[in-house]
């Protein structure tokens, strides 16, 4: 049983619109819920808007079952309380990723012979990615690469630019530009950016948020530029984000032998 602690929450004051990071697929859902429960991640449980809230886990996820299994609170006072609530929100971290989920109705079970609560697998989760969360190299041998329009004065565009992506995250990525061909002017956005993923093309806005130029050990210099999304297309949002699941599950088959 674990303790009523209450751990630091952005259910309330995060404003950006969390339904861009909607998960629908049911084996996605399972999996990263069964992979909250497996590497035993603490779990933000919330009801009746906030006012009760309490620190549980995840004992289990039986997909053939669509239930989800989780720790009571220690207090049965606040079980009830969760019990009665018409929505109950859970909010845990998964790889430096956020995970929110909801529950319309928690129902009281017996887990191991020990009392517990129980749901429904939820129909969709928040996977939410940030560039403060987290953001994965992507593969040397086989680069991802951004196309780059670039403007002339009059505001035509004067040239292209194809350089190879360095990281990716949901919020931006970085490029890798060796000949520094890209205007570096902090702050400005470029539009049409083509990004050649694996799973097909996407197009969006990039803004310059950061410049660094690195010297290697042979001397030479290059430069790596940060980019943010800007207004990036759902759907293109949606690609970028399984494109990082697939760098994910690559990169632990390879620390653990399975590639």
């Amino acid at each position: 049983m674990l303790n009523e602690n209450q751990m630091t929450s952005e259910f309330d004051d995060d404003s950006q619109d969390l339904s861009r990071y909607q998960v629908y697929s049911r084996r996605e859902i399972v999996s990263l819920l069964r992979a909250v429960s497996t590497r035993n991640q603490l779990v933000r449980m919330q009801a009746n808007n906030g006012a009760d809230a309490v620190i549980t886990s995840i004992l289990e996820v039986d997909d053939a079952n669509d239930t989800v299994i989780i720790d009571r609170a220690q207090s049965a006072l606040t079980n009830e309380r969760i019990l009665e609530s018409d929505e109950v929100a859970f909010e845990t971290v998964l790889e430096n990723i956020r995970i929110l989920f909801f529950a319309s109705n928690v129902y009281s079970c017996v887990h191991d012979g020990r009392p517990a609560l129980s749901m429904a697998i939820p129909e969709s989760l928040i996977r939410l990615q940030r560039r403060e969360y987290y953001r994965v190299s992507t593969p040397v041998a086989h680069p991802v690469r951004c196309t780059f329009t670039i403007p002339s004065e009059t505001g035509e565009i004067s040239d292209t630019i194809t350089v190879p992506l360095h990281n990716i995250s949901a919020g931006g990525l970085a490029v890798v530009d060796e000949k520094k061909q890209i205007p570096a002017t902090l702050g400005i956005v470029y539009d049409k950016c083509r990004i050649e993923l694996p799973g097909g093309a996407i197009e969006t806005r990039l803004e310059l948020m950061n410049i660094h130029d690195l010297k290697l050990t042979n001397g030479k210099t290059t430069r790596r530029l940060g980019f943010m999304f800007v207004n990036i297309p759902n759907a293109a949002l949606a690609a970028v984000q399984r494109y990082i699941t697939k760098l994910e599950r690559e990169q632990n088959a390879r620390a653990t032998g399975m590639a």
